[in-house]
């Protein structure tokens, strides 16, 4: 598993657990528990944390995005795990240009794949691929302007 996955993998089991928590508990604290039970010895160069606290400050923003692009299942309707997945790809997908759209949703899909039920992998792809498509469509249009 590369380092940057482990990371990710990190920050989906803190989001959930916090997201499982009503976000009530300190998402930070979270973080550096479930590194320290999971991964030690683990040192991602601060990847995880900062992921966590760029999710975390724009969640509100990903997720009216999830919620405009899974129209027929509210925010709250959708599992743990796939709105926590939703939110990490979003973020990477939308947010941080410096990560390769493919990268962002094909990390996606494997955790999604990894602890979501059987069709996850599935609406990952889908709400991850329709966000893709609409930007590049906003960004073809934006070249031929």
């Amino acid at each position: 598993m590369s380092n940057r996955h482990l990371a990710r993998t990190i920050v989906l089991q803190s989001l959930y657990n916090w997201d499982f928590n009503q976000r009530k508990d300190n998402l930070e604290q979270i973080l550096t528990e479930t590194k320290k039970e999971f991964a030690p010895n683990f040192d991602d160069k601060n990847f995880s944390e900062d992921l966590i606290l760029a999710i975390k400050e724009n969640i509100e923003k990903i997720d009216k995005i999830i919620t405009e692009y899974a129209p027929e299942w509210p925010i709250e309707q959708i599992t743990i795990v796939d709105r926590n997945v939703l939110r990490i790809g979003i973020y990477e997908l939308v947010f941080n240009k410096d990560m390769p759209a493919k990268v962002a949703i094909n990390e996606a899909i494997e955790l999604a794949k990894t602890f979501g039920g059987a069709s996850s992998g599935k609406f990952i792809n889908g709400v991850l691929g329709s966000i893709y498509k609409d930007q590049t469509k906003e960004q073809t249009h934006a070249e031929k302007s």
